[in-house]
């Protein structure tokens, strides 16, 4: 597994300037990855953030879709072509980053939860099915991924769990769409994380780790060593990425409802957090391994 950092933590939006300063702090804490929120393509030019990237012995790992108001699948028509118009464009940077994977809610504009009659859910069901059999055929033509992500009910209407994430993929029928699993989200909305987590299986494109609170994973209640355990059950071996929130980004502040300073520093959660990580998932010794171990250990010599 990889381990990685979304910028969101340090900026909003995150550009081509800031990339030499935040890549240099990413690379000495030890991540092995970077996730970028593009919150439109023209704020980096992506063949210089791949070469900073690049320098510094790291790889973007994802890319994230910013989705809030006027980017919307299931909206009005506009903003159903402004949204793939975005993401088609984002495809595009990502070829040039030479980055896999295009994560978050690709689905629904944040923020929008309606509760709409049972009819019309089913209706904006079937548009955004068809609109990601689009989008997911020009990830295909390029070779990427695109892992839709369920978020809580304060946040959509929508997408809430991993039932209902597996069955968009089902009717999307496409190889290029698969689940981004944050912990956050699955701690107001899963009855049990670690059985939702090997419900989804193979499916499991991507891994966001944050803490209950939005703050420092491990620093929490979730039952991450439940989590480790059925994430290494399905055989995910991909990015495991840290999306906490601080007042610092005022933007992403409000966005997220972060009201208080939940950890002293933003960089504590970053180091604390990888440090963390990097123990709860690191690969578990195998039985017959340990048990010729111990039979060495008793031979006498």
């Amino acid at each position: 597994m990889k381990f990685g950092i979304n910028t969101f933590l340090f900026a909003s939006p995150f550009t081509t300037r800031q990339a030499p300063r935040l890549f240099d702090t990413f690379k000495r804490w030890g991540f092995d990855s970077v996730e970028i929120p593009i919150e439109d393509v023209s704020h980096i030019d992506p063949t210089r953030v791949k070469a900073e990237l690049e320098q510094r012995g790291l790889v973007c790992g994802s890319v994230c879709a910013v989705v809030g108001p006027g980017r919307d699948l299931r909206g009005t028509p506009k903003e159903q072509e402004d949204s793939l118009a975005y993401m088609t464009q984002v495809l595009d940077q990502m070829m040039a980053l030479d980055c896999p994977t295009l994560v978050g809610p690709v689905y629904s504009s944040v923020g929008r939860a309606d509760a709409v009659p049972g009819a019309e859910y089913r209706r904006q069901w079937k548009t955004v099915v068809n609109h990601l059999k689009t989008l997911c055929s020009r990830a295909e033509e390029r070779g990427k991924v695109i892992c839709l992500e369920p978020l809580n009910r304060f946040e959509t209407d929508f997408i809430n769990t991993v039932e209902q994430g597996l069955q968009m993929i089902a009717d999307v029928k496409s190889p290029a769409l698969k689940l981004h699993l944050d912990t956050f989200h699955m701690n107001i909305e899963e009855k049990n994380q670690a059985a939702a987590i090997r419900k989804a299986g193979r499916h499991i494109g991507h891994f966001h780790a944050c803490g209950s609170d939005r703050g420092t994973p491990g620093g929490d209640h979730i039952d991450w060593p439940a989590i480790a355990q059925a994430l290494r059950s399905t055989g995910y071996d991909g990015e495991i990425t840290i999306e906490s929130f601080t007042t610092d980004v005022k933007v992403i502040a409000r966005a997220a409802a972060i009201w208080r300073r939940i950890e002293p520093t933003r960089d504590e959660i970053a180091v604390n957090g990888l440090k963390f990580l990097r123990r709860m998932f690191a690969p578990v010794p195998s039985r017959s391994g340990n048990a010729r171990r111990s039979a060495s250990a008793a031979r006498p010599v």
